[in-house]
């Protein structure tokens, strides 16, 4: 078997190799080859016997299935940019956190240009997991994937022949799960602000005895800083899949908001270089929400946020409003 990757950020650094280590021939593209972040995807690539492509339809040339994982607003581009390579037949699973629709589109031009698409919902964060990570599929080619799949060690289950049910069950569980990482980073960073963290932390451990929450608090803020701008992007296709339903996104375009400004903070270097062992590596969240106080421009970030910023009803925030 033959696989190809699109995206090799960190799903498709673990997937690779959980695959290599299995002894299956892994081709791989990444946009940012092409930029000044491309060394660590070669140095990667070439330690674990990955063969990187030039651009996404050569990658798909010779694969079996091409698993793409990239950032959600690129779902459809990509399908479109890889299509062509496609050998008749290949399956094109789709890991993007993208809307039913986004789905949908995809599915539509891989179909047109004679491969399989089989959406993909991954339903937790992967590095726990790693190639095991609980992972649902849907459409039409999904009952015939899902086999070998498994044979090769994910954990993957069919939830839907029909497009849209993996991906839909995925975004509204991100409502509330993203939801809670955005709103725990605003509570908690507050309520360090005003001398009150630990009686809110007594509260909510009375009303939620099941939680640690001195723990999931620290999980939380590491997860968004590190991979707060994959998040966001995440949230905006959550904030599409509520308006396709017919919702106003209030909750989905304020956590979409929040982030953002957290990645923005992160890019700025307040949390600490990107890659260096004091980034985002706090067992205490009170150290991160510290950051975020003693900056001056964050505090007021943190002041001002979302006053007279809101988005207008039924419509999700946009990269200008982040």
């Amino acid at each position: 078997m033959s696989i190809t990757l699109i995206g090799y950020g960190e799903v498709g650094r673990i997937l690779a190799e959980d695959l290599r280590a299995q002894g299956i021939a892994v081709s791989a593209y990444d946009l940012k080859l092409g930029s000044d972040h491309g060394q660590p995807i070669r140095e990667h690539a070439s330690a674990h016997g990955v063969i990187l492509a030039a651009s996404h339809a050569p990658a798909a040339h010779d694969a079996e299935i091409v698993i793409c994982a990239v950032t959600a607003s690129q779902a459809v581009a990509v399908a479109q940019s890889t299509a062509p390579g496609l050998k008749k037949g290949a399956f094109f699973l789709d890991f993007n956190s993208a809307s039913p629709g986004a789905k949908t589109r995809a599915a539509s031009i891989v179909n047109a240009a004679g491969g399989r698409y089989v959406e993909g919902a991954v339903m937790t964060s992967v590095p726990p997991y790693r190639i095991k990570v609980p992972l649902l599929l849907g459409g039409p080619d999904a009952a015939v994937l899902e086999p070998k799949l498994n044979a090769i060690g994910f954990a993957a289950r069919v939830a839907s022949e029909k497009l849209g049910v993996a991906s839909a069950t995925k975004m509204c569980r991100s409502v509330m799960i993203k939801g809670l990482e955005a709103m725990v980073i605003e509570a908690f960073t507050t309520a360090r602000h005003y001398g009150v963290e630990d009686a809110v932390i007594a509260s909510l451990r009375e009303t939620f005895p099941g939680i640690e929450w001195e723990r999931q608090a620290a999980y939380f803020f590491q997860r968004v800083i590190e991979h707060g701008r994959r998040r966001s992007e995440e949230v905006r296709e959550v904030a599409v899949t509520v308006q396709e339903a017919g919702l106003a996104p209030f909750s989905a375009a304020g956590t979409a908001q929040r982030q953002a400004w957290v990645a923005d903070l992160a890019d700025a270097g307040l949390f600490g270089a990107k890659g260096t062992p004091g980034f985002a590596r706090s067992a205490d969240w009170r150290t991160e929400a510290d950051r975020i106080l003693t900056s001056a421009g964050a505090a007021r970030a943190l002041a001002n946020a979302g006053a007279g910023h809101i988005p207008a009803a039924g419509h999700p925030a946009k990269d200008s409003d982040a």
